[in-house]
């Protein structure tokens, strides 16, 4: 016997034996890969190390540094995606499947590296807000700040994406600074092995950051307390039985099951761009991973008579493109289910959509005729792309039974309100996608049902070529849903980072908060006295760091030759009658880009030195109008220093205030500038 071994403890671990071990086989052939069990298995010690050794070595790196790590991780896992592939393929997974898994995991580093470098700052606090002042004087503020839990993210995931689904919740996590404790499903678990070896084996991880458990963890509910996280992804029974195990305090998501749509407008006609691209769709969603995909389509939603034409355009396509088989045989488009278990598991529910009123349009639950490598026969778990049509929309089994495997139903309507309310029929989705080239009808839709989905992908001529796909979620976006589809978020960006952290309101003072989190307040200390701060590199220069200019007088010329040069001749800079007669001004008043422009020559110390550009400016916010004969200065302050962890510099952030002779703010405004971490000044010619 083989056993799947665990990653735990900083080591790898295998069971001594278990008669009643997991067999898990292959897909297509059926024989046996490796078996499973974790009889023996300390999950307290593991889950103690990961909160003391891997809780302390992910907190000594920033968040640049662990977006770092993460890229890293990408490119050792890239380097050996052919492996991954070949054991993907024993699952039932193409080629074209594992581009959405073992790709689509890597994609997740790669992506949330990049944002972390970009987005979030130097240290391990995220602020969240502004600032609210809460004194008069403003010597006591309020912030909302995010802090890592003290915990540890346990993710349960499902079989079907056993690499995209623990990278997509490990990389936040990772980045947030807990330390992560991988269950995969059994039937997919020698993937994820596999995965988790090689990033152990990059030496790219901090101790303790993640372990991986091969098979059951009873008890582990018992041993997780406030600070820690659990991130489930599979059936909503199983979600909810879960659930009810977690401690009061333990942060539970999940992703499960949901009985997806795709609405065909009532503009989207048979030879319309629109048509094309929801037959397209509704084709890939069926074949891809064989249909087991949490976001694929169930139900196709399409206008009053329009069942045969859709049904009649998939056939011709399945024709043209599926060939069923094992992935590892020349010319196969679609794979088997993930095991034989699962195949008999679909057809029981395809019977009971028969059962319930569905006739077959497209294929049938028998087997089909399967292509292997050698031409031999086969007991592989294939299954034939399905599609069952119903007369009635509100039949209870079209919008409560899913057939995880390459099943849709199809149900018609009669105008764009019924088509909502049919999505809304299925207690909450994923995704719902439309075809329709009517802005009016994507506008209705989405107002209707948009409250009943995590998702809504509006699919035209438009972006059909660029579209990532109904089922496809990406980085960037919220992936989760309502109701049934679990009502939690992954994904999303930094919005899953946060989902990992404590958001707190904190209060003090200026010089308090600027200590807690790494960003100058307005009213903490400054310091405006030696070197001017652009002679300052990145190593040199502080939090804090100013410069107070001298002033100088706005004369009326001053406005005129700006607004010639500049073309800008708004009658408040040039109409006095006009100027004085709207509520805003007292007359004619200077550009606001006029005063902006002049400050940075109030500020900028013009000789080469380590600041390399600026970068732009931000929040800009004009408070008070400026009149001929007013004088302005400008006080420029290091609000936020962010070392770029592959480059030669980073970002400063300087808090930037105009004032004028009375003291009042004219304007206020962050500028970015690019600063070099060393400087060594030019010498100076003999």
């Amino acid at each position: 016997m083989t056993f799947l071994p665990s990653y735990v403890n900083g080591a790898w671990w295998t069971p001594e034996g278990d008669p009643d071990a997991a067999i898990v086989r292959d897909a297509s052939t059926g024989d046996e890969i490796v078996r499973v069990s974790t009889r023996g298995l300390d999950l307290a010690r593991a889950v103690e190390y990961a909160r003391k050794a891997g809780r302390k070595s992910i907190g000594s790196h920033t968040f640049p540094q662990r977006a770092m790590v993460l890229k890293n991780l990408a490119i050792a896992l890239n380097d050996r995606r052919e492996e991954l592939y070949a054991l993907s393929e024993r699952s039932g997974s193409t080629r074209r499947d594992s581009l959405s898994d073992v790709d689509g995991g890597i994609g997740v580093l790669f992506t949330f590296s990049s944002k972390a470098r970009r987005e979030l700052p130097a240290g391990n606090v995220v602020l969240d807000g502004p600032i609210e002042p809460l004194s008069k004087d403003g010597s006591f503020l309020g912030r909302h700040v995010y802090t890592r839990l003290p915990g540890v993210a346990v993710q349960i995931n499902a079989f079907n994406f056993p690499m995209w689904g623990a990278l997509e919740k490990f990389a936040p996590a990772f980045l947030a600074g807990l330390p992560t404790i991988v269950k995969p499903a059994t039937p997919t678990s020698y993937v994820a092995e596999a995965w988790v070896r090689i990033a152990v084996e990059s030496g790219l991880l901090p101790e303790g950051s993640l372990q991986l458990v091969s098979g059951g963890v009873p008890g582990l509910f018992d041993l997780l307390d406030v600070g820690d996280t659990v991130g489930f992804t599979g059936s909503a029974s199983t979600a909810e039985r879960l659930r009810a195990q977690s401690r009061s305090g333990v942060r539970f998501t999940s992703e499960t099951d949901s009985i997806n749509a795709s609405i065909l407008g009532p503009d989207a006609v048979r030879g319309t761009p629109e048509f094309d691209a929801y037959v397209k769709q509704l084709l890939v969603e069926l074949t891809t991973k064989a249909g087991q995909k949490c976001t694929a389509i169930r139900r196709a939603i399409v206008p009053a008579g329009m069942t045969d034409a859709v049904a009649e355009a998939l056939r011709q396509k399945i024709a043209e493109r599926v060939v069923v088989g094992d992935p590892r045989a020349e010319g196969v488009t679609m794979g088997p289910v993930v095991s034989l278990a699962q195949r008999e598991e679909v057809r029981r529910q395809v019977a009971a959509l028969t059962d319930a009123g569905g006739r077959f349009v497209v294929g049938s639950a028998e087997a089909p005729d399967a292509r292997t490598v050698d031409g031999s026969p086969t007991d592989g778990a294939f299954l034939q792309p399905m599609l069952l049509a119903f007369a009635d929309a509100a039949t209870p089994a079209v919008n409560d039974i899913e057939a995880f495997g390459p099943v849709a139903s199809i149900v018609e309507y009669t105008d764009v309100a019924e088509a909502a309310e049919i999505v809304g029929r299925g207690g909450g989705s994923l995704v719902t996608s439309v075809a329709t080239h009517d802005l009016d009808v994507a506008t209705e839709l989405l107002t209707r049902m948009g409250a009943m989905n995590g998702r809504v992908l509006f699919l035209d001529r438009d972006d059909a070529r660029t579209s990532t796909g109904h089922g496809a979620p990406v980085p960037h976006l919220v992936h989760g849903g309502p109701g049934r589809a679990g009502g939690g978020e992954e994904l999303g960006g930094i919005r899953s980072v946060l989902h990992y952290m404590q958001r707190t309101a904190i209060q003090g003072s200026p010089r308090m908060l600027t200590a807690l989190t790494g960003v100058w307040h307005p009213g903490a200390d400054t310091d405006t006295g030696g070197i001017h701060p652009f002679r300052k590199a990145l190593s040199e220069l502080r939090i804090g760091d100013a410069v107070d200019s001298a002033e100088r007088e706005v004369t009326l010329d001053d406005i005129e030759v700006f607004a010639t040069f500049t073309g800008d001749t708004f009658y408040a800079h040039m109409d006095e009658a006009s100027a004085a007669a709207n509520p805003f001004f007292p007359g004619r008043v200077a550009h606001g880009y006029l005063l902006v422009s002049w400050a940075a020559g109030l500020f900028v110390d013009p000789a080469p030195g380590p600041v390399l550009a600026n970068s732009g400016l931000e929040n800009l916010r004009f408070v008070t109008p400026v009149s001929p004969g007013d004088r302005i200065r400008v006080a420029l302050t290091a609000k936020q220093i962010t070392p770029r962890e592959t480059d030669e510099y980073g970002e400063v952030r300087w808090d930037a205030v105009i004032r004028n002779q009375d003291d009042e703010i004219v304007a206020q405004y962050d500028v970015l500038t690019l600063v070099a971490k060393t400087w060594q000044p030019a010498p100076v010619p003999a």
